[in-house]
C-alpha cells in the first residue's frame, strides 16, 4: 500500500502547486446566438472562429465561419482579430 501512496500523494503535490492559467490578454465574454445574429445584422463585423473538427465543421458550421481546430489556435493566434468581436464556437 505504501508503494501506491507515495506516487498518489507526490502527483497530487504536483497538481496542487501548477500555477494557475495566465488570464486573457483581451476580455472574454460569453455571447448567445440571438445576440450574435443581431450584432450580425446590424453590421458588426465579427472574426467566427469554429474550433470543433474538420468533419464537424465541414458538416453544420455559421455561415462565414472559418475553421481553426482547438489545438492550432495558439499557433493562428496572429490570424484573429485583436480589436473587433471574435466569436470562437
Amino acid at each position: 500500500m505504501r508503494r501506491t501512496l507515495i506516487p498518489v500523494l507526490a502527483a497530487a503535490g504536483v497538481l496542487l502547486g501548477a500555477a494557475p492559467a495566465a488570464p486573457p490578454e483581451s476580455p472574454v465574454a460569453f455571447i448567445k446566438v440571438a445576440e450574435l445574429h443581431a450584432a450580425l445584422a446590424a453590421g458588426t463585423k465579427a472574426d467566427i472562429i469554429d474550433v470543433r473538427h474538420w468533419a464537424e465543421y465541414a458538416e453544420l458550421h455559421i455561415k462565414g465561419a472559418r475553421s481553426m481546430p482547438l489545438r492550432a489556435v495558439p499557433e493562428r493566434a496572429g490570424e484573429i482579430t485583436k480589436t473587433g468581436l471574435a466569436v470562437f464556437y
